[in-house]
């Protein structure tokens, strides 16, 4: 057992108060788990409040809650597994957002399926250095005996527990923290960062249009799974960064404009401002707020986002949890080169120490899919991503590519479809289902879809840039497939081949400089041009058509007339 679970079972407060912190909270409307998830948690606390303190087995979980068979076999199906993670999730996610204002938090520590009811912050007050621990029991607690003692639920077999004073409690959680602070070789593992949206109208006559869209906003900003959206004033964990976004909202006759800008809560320091305008002609109310909110959500919460690179870049290089994804993330969604290796073990570390988390399994699925021996690993991974957060379109994105990795493309394109209904401000997602319609050959589709992802973002999605330069060659237009080629993010090697291919169409006098800068080893370049078409299932005429084009440019090897095999 966890010296910081150790701490938290020291602080629990008194059976009665237990008890009534589970009734208030399975009435809370707030607390948003369906009645299976309820129904753990009840079981859960009255096997503790019976006085059960290393926890429930899954086999009695999935017997006396969820209706399994007495040939239940946990490592077969993980259904208790599942739903006690998101009941985890979402108990982390209600105290984070409303914790502030009562005395008690209900917990379930990660690696053991126990109910406990620690004094309010006690979760995170564990795990910061014992300088750092300032915790007080609350002036409930300090009434409810003498010299301010309270009544461990650990101890509740007994209503005439014996009291455990506070100045215990609190030496308790500093061994607990101290255990954490000797560990120095333990990583620091960073969470979702926290974001709290402030918007006012530029004058009063627009206040309640701002609100709707204010609304609008946290809706589009829930769908990305890169940051936690919290209320004003609500404590933030040491591992989650906070920030601040203020916007104002401005009505014209024409057009709708809102300003915005990104602070760090911590420094005050302000990260990055912009203006999202959109046109009004000829547009419902309904379509003009969509359109503001993607339009702000991606600048803030998309993996190219202000919040997300920052989160990528300024977490320590060693860190594990989410700056491994986000590097991922911004890695992936630009360039197929650099870092993949030491971003493999930052995600496995991540995923050893927390095997339920969607999200480093999405993204770790995804660098799996780059490879065809880990492609079966990484579609196993965003399965599991699913089943556990099945309204994740990082997860449900991930789906897609390992489905597609594995030549599923009827199965890629329904994860994609998901994902793009989940979230359709994401780009990325987009970006990929294009590729994955033009190889199934749905190539008008493909390039609308390609056309919408470059539409939402400053700089085009990789995805998006590849799919337009194929669909461009594939019709003989030569300078729209060098221009999109060009205009690519990063550097892999299908853009480079579509680019030296299409000057070599055109005839152009810089094609050969061009093949010298993008294929040094020329033999290297055609092995590694024909594996990465392979990977993307061009079809083979479209592999010709661009071998045709790298010759005219100067390469020396023969046109196939299929890739299979190779």
């Amino acid at each position: 057992m966890s010296a910081e679970v150790h701490g938290e079972r020291a602080c629990e407060v008194s059976l009665e108060e237990a008890e009534a912190e589970l009734e208030r909270l399975l009435a809370d409307g707030r607390f948003r788990v369906s009645d299976r998830q309820r129904d753990i948690l009840r079981y859960l606390a009255e096997r503790r409040f019976a006085g059960c303190t290393e926890g429930v087995k899954a086999y009695p979980i999935a017997l006396d809650v969820l209706g399994r068979s007495s040939n239940f076999d946990a490592s077969i199906d993980p259904i208790v597994r599942i739903e006690i993670s998101r009941l985890r999730a979402a108990l982390d996610g209600y105290y984070a957002a409303f914790g502030a204002e009562l005395g008690v938090s209900v917990h379930i520590p990660k690696g053991s399926y126990v109910a406990l009811f620690p004094q309010a912050d006690v979760s995170a007050s564990a795990q910061v250095a014992p300088s750092l621990l300032t915790h007080r029991p609350n002036s409930a607690l300090a009434d409810a005996a003498p010299d301010g003692a309270v009544t461990p639920v650990a101890a509740l077999p007994s209503r005439m527990s014996r009291w455990m004073p506070a100045a215990l409690c609190v030496g308790l959680l500093a061994l607990a923290g101290m255990a954490g602070w000797k560990a120095i070789d333990r990583p620091v593992v960073t969470l979702k960062p926290a974001v709290t949206i402030l918007m006012s109208a530029a004058s009063p006559d627009m206040a309640g249009e701002a609100s709707v869209a204010r609304d609008t906003l946290l809706t589009a900003l829930s769908a990305f799974d890169t940051i936690v959206v919290t209320r004003p004033g609500s404590p933030t964990q040491p591992a989650r960064r906070g920030y601040e976004v203020d916007l104002k909202y401005y009505a014209d006759s024409d057009d709708r404009s809102v300003w915005w800008q990104v602070v760090d809560t911590a420094s005050g320091a302000l990260l990055k401002s912009g203006l999202e305008r959109i046109e009004t002609e000829g547009k419902e109310p309904t379509t003009i707020r969509l359109e503001i909110a993607g339009a702000v959500a991606r600048q803030i919460a998309s993996s190219r986002g202000v919040i997300n690179a920052l989160e990528a870049r300024e977490a320590p290089a060693d860190a594990l949890g989410n700056a491994c994804v986000a590097r991922a993330e911004v890695m992936l969604d630009g360039s197929e080169s650099g870092g993949g290796q030491g971003l493999l073990g930052c995600l496995e570390r991540t995923l050893a120490g927390d095997p339920d988390d969607p999200d480093t399994s999405a993204m770790l699925a995804r660098l799996y899919a780059r490879d065809v021996a880990t492609i079966p690993q990484g579609l196993e991974l965003a399965k599991a991503a699913t089943s556990i957060a099945p309204l994740s379109d990082r997860a449900q994105g991930a789906l897609m590519v390992t489905r597609f990795a594995s030549g599923r493309l009827d199965a890629a394109i329904d994860a994609g479809n998901r994902a793009m209904a989940l979230n359709p401000n994401n780009s990325a997602n987009a970006a990929s289902l294009s590729l994955v319609l033009f190889a199934a050959g749905y190539f008008k589709a493909a390039n609308d879809l390609a056309q919408e992802a470059v539409a939402m973002e400053e700089t085009p999605p990789r995805d998006a840039s590849l799919v337009l330069a194929l669909d461009a060659y594939r019709n003989g237009r030569w300078s729209a497939a060098s221009l999109a080629a060009e205009q690519a993010v990063g550097n892999d090697i299908l853009t480079r081949a579509i680019r030296v291919a299409a000057l070599g169409e055109l005839g152009a006098e810089s094609a050969g400089q061009r093949l010298g800068e993008a294929a040094p080893d020329r033999a290297a370049f055609v092995a590694a041009f024909r594996q990465a078409a392979k990977m993307a299932q061009l079809r083979p005429e479209l592999v010709t058509s661009l071998e045709t084009g790298l010759g005219k440019a100067g390469a020396s090897f023969e046109a196939v007339a299929s890739i299979s095999g190779q």
